[in-house]
């Protein structure tokens, strides 16, 4: 089989090459993407290797090429300065993987057997998105470099040509809506309106109108006929976060929709056939919903056709400065730049963020609006400087002070403790526990599960909200 590898240095150039030989590939190199263009019809190509950042046309240009005039052909990006809008884009176009560099000879060769075991299956083409937006007008949201984020942005460009349902779940705070828009804006669908609902807050009594609509005179104050939501959403995305908040009764009539692409308003004997992709949403374990019996488990396997897992922003450190940055720069993009302070930053990286991204965006917001034009620790959150104050005497991260056999307590420990410390902050007051800490309050009852804080035994006073 043919391979081509396209990259403006020579030595990696050969070190990819040398490898796929050793692998039995027969391969050809181009040292820019016009080379790479002018022997585009020369070979059947069954894989390309091309590099992002090119001296001419870029690598994505090489992409959308390939994946025009030979559809069958596997392209592989690779990539010194991954992103994950980088990875999000390149997997929506089509490509097969976003590499990152430096990789090795053991990944090389993992990825180039994948792509030979999935060429010797039956070809397979997916349908991929023509689509795809200016990363950086529209998904500034979206800011990582983290191997985790990249992972999961990797998934969802995957799936964005189909017009599969998509589950999302992940902590509160974790961008679920900023990843569904996401989705849909590299989807055949970009065209048409992305909808978001969110199920938890609307009463259990109008969410089927406000969703489905409703005739005239079907319940009091039904003085009109009204369209629903997912009229509106007609041939594009219906986002449905906080899916676990919805009653059975609904979940019954939210399934036949799934099921059979239509719907009936309220107090209407008519169906409407619809053109609507679901993306669901969930800060909670669904498959333990399922079991406990508060949801549906065929309408969880119809919305589950494609699972993905936000991770919280504790597990993608890398990503904090830079998204503190990028929501400064938002909020103040007319104004003289804000900075940080490095006893700031510091604090941002070791800060636990159990309110994850939503908690940071709100507390950069506060301190750009406190600061002098240089947000320091005084300028955060109260409940950020308390974790700061909690900590400084920790010894500093070269080690020097670090005894032998000094014990460092779990990052799980310290959220419990700041948890109760909060509890008892507020007197035990959940909702303005919650409110602290920059989370909803079904988040803080399972914290205070999981770190087994027991007001009982005096973790914190016992009224509570």
């Amino acid at each position: 089989m043919d391979a081509l590898v396209i990259d403006d240095e020579p030595q990696l150039r050969r070190f990819v090459s040398d490898v796929l030989q050793e692998d039995g590939w027969e391969v050809s190199e181009a040292e820019s993407a016009e080379q790479a263009f002018e022997m585009l019809r020369d070979r059947d190509w069954a894989v390309v290797f091309c590099d992002v950042v090119l001296g001419g046309v870029d690598g994505f240009s090489v992409l959308r090429r390939f994946k025009e005039e030979l559809p069958q052909t596997k392209v592989i990006l690779m990539t010194g300065h991954g992103t994950a809008v980088g990875a999000l884009d390149a997997t929506a176009y089509g490509a097969y993987d976003y590499l990152l560099k430096p990789f090795g000879v053991d990944a090389l060769q993992s990825l180039s057997r994948a792509v030979a075991e999935r060429l010797a299956k039956t070809p397979h083409h997916r349908l991929v998105s023509t689509n795809v937006p200016n990363a950086y007008e529209t998904d500034i949201d979206l800011v990582g470099r983290s191997e985790a984020f990249i992972e999961v942005m990797k998934q969802v460009g995957r799936v964005a040509g189909t017009s599969l349902p998509v589950l999302l779940t992940g902590e509160s705070g974790t961008g679920k809506e900023v990843v569904a828009s996401a989705l849909h804006r590299r989807s055949q669908r970009a065209l048409k309106p992305f909808v978001a609902v969110n199920c938890g807050a609307i009463p259990a009594e109008l969410i089927e109108s406000e969703l489905f609509g409703h005739v005239r005179g079907s319940f009091t104050g039904a003085d009109r006929d009204r369209r629903g939501l997912w009229e509106e959403a007609d041939g594009g995305t219906v986002f449905l976060d906080e899916i676990t908040e919805t009653t059975a009764a609904f979940q019954v009539k939210l399934l036949r929709a799934l099921q059979e692409g239509e719907i009936r308003r309220v107090g209407s004997n008519r169906t409407q056939k619809l053109d609507v992709r679901v993306i669901a949403a969930s800060n909670q374990d669904v498959e333990l919903e399922v079991k406990a019996g508060r949801f549906r488990g065929d309408l969880f396997y119809r919305l589950n056709a494609v699972s993905i897992v936000l991770p919280p922003l504790r597990e993608r450190r890398e990503d904090i400065l830079s998204l503190a940055k990028t929501f400064a720069q938002q909020i103040y993009s007319l104004n003289p730049a804000v900075t940080f302070s490095r006893e700031a930053l510091n604090l941002f990286e070791q800060y636990s963020w159990p309110g994850n991204i939503r908690e940071l965006e709100n507390a950069v917001v506060r301190a750009a609006a406190m600061c002098d034009g240089t947000v320091r620790v005084q300028d955060l959150p109260e409940r950020i400087r308390n974790f700061h104050r909690d900590h400084e005497a920790l010894p500093n991260q070269t080690g020097d002070h670090i005894e032998p056999k000094e014990e460092w307590p779990a990052l799980a420990e310290i959220e419990g403790r700041y948890v109760s410390r909060v509890l008892i902050h507020t007197g035990g007051n959940k909702q303005a526990a919650a409110r602290l800490l920059g989370v909803d309050r079904k988040t803080l009852d399972r914290m205070i599960k999981r770190h087994h804080i027991n007001q009982a035994a005096g973790h914190f006073p016992s009224r509570v909200a």
